[in-house]
């Protein structure tokens, strides 16, 4: 049997790419792995007995499981092979160095080679990938060479060598694959020039390459080479295709340390990333009990000095989401595009899920506290007297002043309470007047409330803007609530929050828990108006429809509108059918009354 603690892991993991850790419950690394969709691949470990008695003696070992969420399926494969490298877990397949995966190298040198290596070397040269797909890098230096005519020698080509005449063209030169720069042939302007478009091609930017090499084929197709006009249409395609970067590791950047924060009212989730030689090897969130509502930057201060002590960390320039002061020996970097924004953004998605997790595990073992923090947040956010346990949301329905009706939905302790919804008939207001149908509503809703003696809401929502909560509070100050219950307006078009006798509207984070609990309410309501207005607008053409049918009577007329629905399901339906519901006479009145209409 899973320890509940573990179940609650799994069932809590996000439906994301990424790379995930078991550890063992002394805290040791057993197994790292990568995974498309992270709570399915983890799920499949526990749901089965393996065949191999290896992997079942592993998941029962596994007491801890983490985890890192990253873009894509090829980031997590690259982030698995650097995670096995460096953490070495005793069930993985250890990973060598001669097994490490390929990178393209600009070399730093007078008329530099571009080559493929699995080694870098920090001598100032220029280093593209890592790529997980071999054909794709063969592909590109095809590209490459068929493109740009390049040397492939070793010679040390300085400018008193060729001045000398020490080398000799080669083979190389006679079949058109090098200018025979070794001889002077080729300036190194030229040649630069040359490697400065491939190193485009390398980051992406293909444009001016894509020009030059669809040129060639154009060339190849003139000149009837149909089937060399092909191979290179199919190397354009796959070129096209091709990102040359991972959006995690880049080798310019390295020795780093990441640091982003997450909070709410009650809590802050520090995440770091370790980055060494242009990979990330390490990744771990904390989470940091707030006690006297502390800002982020006072948190992330002591979270960053917590982990670089824990960690043993010497890097001298950390990534963070702000400005912070943490002496002149680190250098502080906000990054604001770029690689290194992309790590932070990175870094602050992985907080984010790591809230997440904690929280819907929360719900799970604790609802009460779930409920308790929404409650809290909900007062903090609208500056409510106390907290929100009971809210009703107002909403009117009518189309071109049909029909009029209202809907009031209750949510208790932020959950819908459907029992105690109530649907309203406008019935003082003729014609289209939404503020007057919403002053009837909410007087005949708090005047009967408060007759019955039942308990009033701590919040009231109006769907609308300044007129409709003008309107409510027509009715809250005749029966003497204002100041009793707190009121406001939610306009739809830009999500804002109105409050009596102020004309400034509030705006909430689009991804505040208050936001989405109000935005629940008022999509409710809506729905449950709309779906009131449009059986009552039904019911309503239909009675007036089957009431001057000649001989139909009022409990036929009820039969027909409870089987039917509507006149358009009457009209088509066939004798047989409605006179399986109101009888063969009736039915055949019925059918000639629609039909002498359509004559």
């Amino acid at each position: 049997m899973q320890k509940p603690a573990l179940d609650l892991q799994i069932l809590t993991l996000p439906d994301n790419p990424g790379v995930y850790q078991y550890y063992d419950k002394d805290g040791k690394i057993l197994y790292v792995g990568k995974a498309k969709n992270l709570k399915k691949r983890v799920s499949s470990y526990f749901n089965k007995i393996h065949d191999t008695a290896k992997t079942n003696v592993l998941v029962k070992k596994i007491v801890t499981i983490k985890h890192i969420v990253v873009p894509t399926e090829t980031d997590a494969l690259l982030l698995e092979n650097n995670l096995i490298k460096t953490l070495q877990p005793r069930y993985n397949v250890l990973l060598r160095d001669d097994k490490s995966y390929p990178w393209i190298c600009i070399k730093k040198e007078p008329f530099s080679r571009i080559f493929l290596t699995r080694r870098m070397v920090k001598d100032g040269s220029e280093y593209f990938g890592p790529y997980t797909n071999f054909k794709m890098v063969h592909t590109i230096l095809d590209l490459i060479k068929e493109l740009y005519p390049l040397r492939t020698c070793n010679y040390d080509l300085s400018e008193s060598n060729i001045n000398s005449g020490k080398f000799k063209v080669c083979l190389e030169y006679h079949i058109g694959n090098c200018k025979g720069p070794c001889e002077g042939l080729e300036p190194l302007e030229e040649y630069q020039r040359q490697v400065n478009a491939i190193r485009e091609i390398l980051k992406g930017n293909f444009k001016e390459s894509l020009k030059d090499f669809k040129k060639l084929m154009n060339t190849y197709a003139q000149n009837l080479q149909f089937e060399e006009a092909q191979k290179i249409k199919e190397k354009i395609e796959v070129l096209e295709n091709y990102q040359s970067r991972s959006t995690i590791i880049n080798p310019k950047i390295t020795n780093i340390d990441v640091f982003s924060i997450v909070s709410d009212e009650s809590a802050a989730y520090v995440n770091f990333l370790q980055i060494s030689h242009g990979s990330i090897i390490r990744s771990h969130t904390l989470e940091i009990k707030k006690k006297l509502d502390e800002s982020d930057e006072e948190l992330l201060e002591l979270a960053i000095v917590e982990l670089r002590e824990r960690f043993q960390l010497l890097s001298k320039e950390i990534i963070v989401p702000f400005e912070l002061d943490l002496g002149e020996n680190i250098k502080v970097t906000v990054p604001q595009l770029g690689d290194k924004k992309q790590i932070l953004d990175l870094s602050i998605r992985n907080a984010k899920f790591y809230r997440i997790e904690q929280l819907k595990q929360l719900q799970i073992v604790d609802p009460d506290r779930h409920v308790n923090r929404i409650m809290a947040q909900m007062q903090k956010d609208l500056r409510l007297p106390s907290e929100p346990r009971h809210i009703e949301c107002f909403d009117n329905s009518n189309i071109q002043g049909t029909n009029p009706v209202a809907a009031c939905v209750v949510f208790k302790d932020g959950k819908p309470s459907k029992k105690d919804y109530r649907h309203f008939n406008v019935k003082t207001v003729i014609g289209p007047d939404d503020f007057a149908s919403m002053t009837e509503i909410v007087y005949r809703r708090y005047r009967r409330l408060l007759d019955e003696n039942e308990p009033l809401p701590q919040l009231i929502i109006i769907d609308g803007g300044k007129g409709q909560l003008s309107a409510a509070l027509k009715s809250i100050d005749e029966l003497g609530l204002r100041g009793k219950v707190a009121i406001i307006g939610i306009a739809k078009r830009l999500e804002e929050l109105f409050y009596p006798g102020d004309s400034i509207p509030l705006y909430l984070d689009k991804k505040s828990e208050t936001l989405k609990v109000i935005q629940q309410l008022r999509n409710e309501a809506h729905r449950f108006g709309i779906t009131f207005h449009r059986d009552k607008r039904s019911k309503s053409a239909l009675n007036s429809s089957v009431e001057s049918i000649p001989g139909i009577g009022e409990k036929t007329m009820l039969a027909l509108i409870q089987h039917f629905k509507s006149v358009k399901r009457l009209k088509l339906a066939t004798e047989k059918e409605i006179s399986d519901v109101v009888g063969v006479s009736r039915a055949k009145k019925i059918v000639a009354f629609y039909h002498s209409k359509e004559i």
